[in-house]
């Protein structure tokens, strides 16, 4: 672990003041988003169709997956699905289930959800959260509310982004932390991959158990490495961004940018994790919900990188919510 966190230490000194703030807030000055239909991954009567995952290319087709469930809004008894476009994502195919439940007993044996994407060393790797019933549920479900909730991170590997993509493990590849003051030792949830100075960058929200039900608002982002897609990832073990409850992050330029969810904002860390020092907080107007990006470095590793251009978000409908296309305007 120590070379790790060598390696990472000065590949941070060696980002950090790549690129101007004020070039930064440039950047997301003045933008605003332009919403069009996903055909074929709308709105369904009866269905819920949530949480979309970033966006790949192979070829010329792009990938998405999600969570779907028949007649429930919340993600926590839902299954991964997935679907393929040919035209940018305006138009989408369904292509069935990609990942279902694990084994009785094990941590997704409940739901599997919040579903990401990433290509590396020949595979493609699907990170996802998973969550088994409530001890003690009289109907054997996932409560939402209990104080013994826990959620954690599972992961699934394919040959191709069709798959059939198979658990690398029955147990999680991130847990929870078991110190109660951590701000994520009640949940892990909504990874969001990146490749940077050699490490495998897994960014993820997390909730502390001393807010516990307390709801989106207490949710922080945070970030584990590892030498592997495959992991063991290690924690930074500390929060690097507030008020994000839902985790989109993409390589910007050198460094990397996230959008927050709960204050709307656009934020750019140049080493990848101070978020809070470099405080962009440029206003995100009528920002997409749990929104996935677009991302070619995905497949195929950046240094530089390009910026948000368009994505997959999510529209709020009770138990019908839908997959809608988006894209930045300026």
């Amino acid at each position: 672990m120590k070379h790790i966190l060598t390696f990472l230490f000065f590949g941070l000194l060696l980002t950090r003041f790549s690129v101007s703030a004020q070039t930064i807030k440039n950047d997301f000055a003045g933008i605003s988003f332009k919403y069009d239909e996903a055909k074929g991954i709308s709105h369904e009567k009866g269905c819920t169709r949530r949480d979309p995952s970033d966006v790949i290319k192979v070829g010329d087709t792009h990938y998405v997956y999600y969570t779907k469930i028949y007649g429930r809004s919340p993600g926590y008894w839902g299954t991964l699905w997935y679907a393929t476009s040919k035209d940018e994502g305006y138009t989408w195919k369904e292509r069935g289930e990609i990942l279902g439940l694990g084994k009785e007993g094990k941590f997704d044996s409940q739901a599997t959800f919040t579903p990401n994407i990433l290509y590396a060393e020949g595979k493609y790797w699907l990170y996802y959260t998973g969550v088994k019933p409530t001890p003690g549920n009289e109907n054997g479900e996932f409560e939402n509310n209990s104080t013994t909730d826990i959620t954690a991170l599972g992961l699934a590997v394919s040959d191709a982004p069709d798959g059939p993509f198979v658990r690398v493990s029955e147990e999680p590849i991130l847990k929870v932390s078991p110190e109660p003051e951590k701000f994520d030792s009640y949940r892990v949830d909504d990874a969001s991959l990146l490749y940077r100075n050699g490490l495998y960058w897994l960014y993820y929200k997390g909730r502390s158990r001393s807010h516990g039900p307390g709801g989106p608002a207490h949710t922080r982002m945070g970030v584990a490495f590892s030498n592997s897609p495959a992991g063991p990832f290690t924690k930074l073990d500390r929060p690097i961004l507030a008020g994000s409850h839902e985790v989109m992050i993409w390589p910007h330029g050198t460094g990397v940018a996230a959008m927050a969810s709960i204050s709307g904002t656009f934020e750019y860390a140049a080493d990848g994790v101070d978020f809070t020092s470099d405080k962009l907080a440029a206003k995100a107007e009528k920002r997409p919900h749990a929104p996935g990006a677009y991302r070619p470095d995905l497949t195929n590793p950046v240094v530089v990188g390009e910026g948000l251009k368009w994505g997959i978000g999510m529209v709020h409908n009770g138990p019908e919510a839908y997959l809608i296309r988006y894209e930045l305007i300026k």
